[in-house]
């Protein structure tokens, strides 16, 4: 499907959904909007599904990875060889992502979209590889636009298939050794804000890696010039395969009406460019958390997202999404199975 036509099929929210997860919860066995945002949760996830009560119980986390011709430049405290290695952890089923997705009875859908090493194949590893990484975009563009559009397209078709396959609800993860570069970059490029305030320290780099890493976004921006009204540019420019892989991901959640649940730093990168291709994406979105990195807040007050939670998380892979995950599920849960007044005949305010 080309990307003009499947942008189109995104609606807005449904009105009436909501409208009637409004009325239910004013019925509830509970003072009017004393759950909090566990209340604007379930109306969201109402009018994004069209369900009243809505259904999210089969969740499903997309970890993309992909490596980046910038950790050249010196950007990570890790080689790019980690990159492969997590990928394996994440088939064993050891690493972070995979424990908290069982906790929470996700599965885990692991694509190689660009890692650098080879990888065997794995049942449970999607190969979707479209190159040993990006090129170093500090010297011209990461990828090419036919790239940019074919990792969105990737992404798009295999959250299709686990949406056919009974996906209620999405979330995005990333694994990718110096991706919070690109990252950074993506956020410096649409909020219009400086390098050094979208620029954080990643896998926690010293105080002579944060000053590269700030370069290397200076002078990416400066030698590609993304236009901050394309999101395919800003991506080709200065993204990596597993944002645009996630960005697919994102625009298959808010064209097959699912509620489609944004990590951390890359996650929301790529919330960026989907909302910057279609503006009605950014509804169907819910944020996490707020990560530790910094530049983060930028880019969720550029999104419009108040995240979930706050523990103070940096891990990316999906982690706090997965988590967020088991929060609007509660939140649906309450919606659908708390009684009403008129059904547990108990006496409303006077």
């Amino acid at each position: 499907m080309e990307l003009n036509a499947l942008l189109q099929n995104i609606q807005p929210l449904d009105e009436n959904a909501m409208v009637q997860a409004q009325a239910r919860q004013n019925r509830l066995t509970k003072p009017p909007g004393s759950l909090g945002r566990l209340e604007a949760l379930s109306i969201q996830v109402a009018g994004i599904t069209g369900q009243m009560p809505p259904q999210v119980s089969q969740k499903v986390v997309f970890v993309m990875a992909g490596d980046h011709g910038v950790t050249e430049e010196g950007v990570s405290a890790y080689p790019s060889e980690v990159t492969a290695q997590m990928v394996l952890n994440f088939l064993r089923g050891g690493a972070a992502i995979n424990v908290l997705a069982r906790h929470v009875g996700a599965k885990v859908v692991v694509v190689d979209i660009g890692v650098k090493g080879p990888l065997e194949a794995h049942p449970n590893l999607v190969s979707a590889k479209m190159a040993a990484g990006t090129q170093n975009m500090t010297q011209g563009p990461a990828m090419s636009r036919e790239q940019a559009l074919q990792a969105i397209r990737t992404g798009y078709e295999i959250a299709s298939t686990e949406i056919k396959g009974g996906a209620q609800m999405l979330a995005t993860g990333d694994m990718g050794i110096g991706n919070t570069t690109p990252s950074a970059a993506i956020a410096a490029a649409l909020t219009g804000k400086a390098p050094a305030v979208c620029v954080g320290r990643g896998t926690g780099v010293d105080e002579s890696g944060l000053l590269r890493k700030i370069s290397a976004v200076e002078r990416a921006l400066a030698i590609n010039q993304p236009n901050p009204e394309d999101g395919l540019d800003v991506l080709a420019k200065v993204g990596g395969f597993e944002i645009g892989g996630l960005v697919g991901v994102i625009l298959a959640g808010a064209v097959h009406r699912r509620p489609v649940v944004v990590d951390g730093f890359i996650s929301t990168a790529a919330a960026m460019i989907a909302v910057r291709l279609a503006p009605l994406v950014r509804p169907y979105l819910i944020a996490a958390h707020r990560s530790r990195e910094q530049g983060h807040t930028l880019m969720l007050e550029w999104l419009g997202l108040e995240p979930v939670f706050d523990l103070e998380m940096r891990l990316g892979e999906g982690t706090g999404a997965v988590l967020a995950m088991s929060v609007v599920e509660a939140a649906c849960k309450i919606l659908a199975e708390m009684a009403t007044f008129d059904e547990a005949g108990v006496s409303e305010k006077i």
